[in-house]
């Protein structure tokens, strides 16, 4: 049955990656008590805020939460168009 949805639906390793970081992400996000709703949030404070200085391209723009041992870290990739003077 399995190798059966496997050639249905192909056997992309790069949805297979996908499906990896968006777990990861979910399991981060539970050991450090964020809802994915409050990471939404945090990411479009950060747009608002950082706008008044940058222009920005929020196509490009990702926000995630990474962890190693017991720390959490943020990590913002953040594309800046143009600095405002």
């Amino acid at each position: 049955m399995l190798e059966f949805l496997s050639r249905l639906f192909g056997n992309n390793d790069s949805s297979k990656n996908m499906a990896k970081e968006r777990l990861r992400l979910v399991l981060v996000q539970d050991r450090a008590m964020l809802s994915p709703g409050l990471l939404d949030s945090l990411q479009e404070d950060l747009i608002e805020v950082i706008s008044k200085y940058m222009e920005l391209d929020v196509t490009g723009l990702e926000v995630n939460l990474e962890s190693q041992d017991q720390s959490v870290a943020l990590v913002a990739s953040i594309p800046v168009k143009n600095v405002k003077r």
